[in-house]
């Protein structure tokens, strides 16, 4: 996923400024790292050589790895959601903003794979895994606000929202980060994407969609799909 300006969202009190900016300085050095390595390849010297700090420093300011870890997942997470929840609170019809927040993520995703391997499906440690769940539950209640705005106005049928999101969820993760995604070109992975949008869009709208991926200067935009013309004339 494409990489988010850090700020921490709850940095020490405690610390100056000179100190808060060489936290920043590890946290990105980390970051950048987990992107080009994933989590479990990612060792707490290089970090160090990294941020140009002593390793005893680094552990001065994150006492283990897997705690440095766990703040990139807060930090690089929060980026997506906001990214997702911008998008879910656009104008528009609840089937447009709910195709603008799953290719949000799938487009962001195909663009940082290392990134998004390790944010979603990486096997790592019990803290870190903690805080990546949180991350899909929170994504999901994003899904969850824009299928319920559109039950309400009746643009969707009723249905039970929390396992709607978790299925769009589940979807996007499997099918563009996980064991099902696709180990192709860059060009099949988008068309992948597209399809796994419109999938999700037609299994909450109970309608069939096309998603038109945007231009870098369209809105995203979802339409109906015209129906096969009969062999009869």
């Amino acid at each position: 996923m494409p990489r988010p300006a850090l700020v921490a969202k709850d940095p020490p009190a405690a610390l100056s400024p000179r100190e808060a900016e060489r936290r920043t300085k590890i946290l990105k050095a980390a970051r950048d790292l987990v992107a080009e390595i994933g989590f479990r390849d990612a060792q707490m010297t290089v970090v160090a050589e990294r941020a140009e700090v002593a390793l005893g420093t680094l552990y001065r300011y994150f006492p283990s790895k897997a705690k440095l870890m766990v703040e990139v997942v807060a930090l690089v997470s929060q980026r997506e959601l906001d990214v997702a929840a911008a998008f879910a609170a656009q104008e528009g019809r609840a089937s447009e903003r709910l195709a603008a927040c799953t290719w949000a993520f799938a487009s962001r995703a195909i663009r940082g794979r290392r990134m998004a391997h390790a944010l979603l499906v990486e096997a790592v440690e019990p803290e870190i895994e903690t805080e990546r769940r949180k991350y899909a539950r929170k994504l999901a209640r994003v899904l969850e606000g824009v299928i319920e705005r559109g039950i309400r106005a009746k643009e969707f049928p009723p249905q039970n929202v929390p396992s709607a999101a978790a299925c769009i969820v589940g979807s996007l993760v499997e099918g563009l980060i996980g064991s099902l995604a696709l180990e192709s070109r860059a060009e099949q992975r988008l068309e992948q994407a597209c399809a796994i949008v419109s999938f999700c869009v037609r299994g909450v709208s109970g309608k069939d969609h096309v998603f038109v991926p945007p231009s870098e200067d369209d809105d995203i935009r979802v339409r109906p799909m015209r129906p096969a013309r009969s062999g009869k004339r």
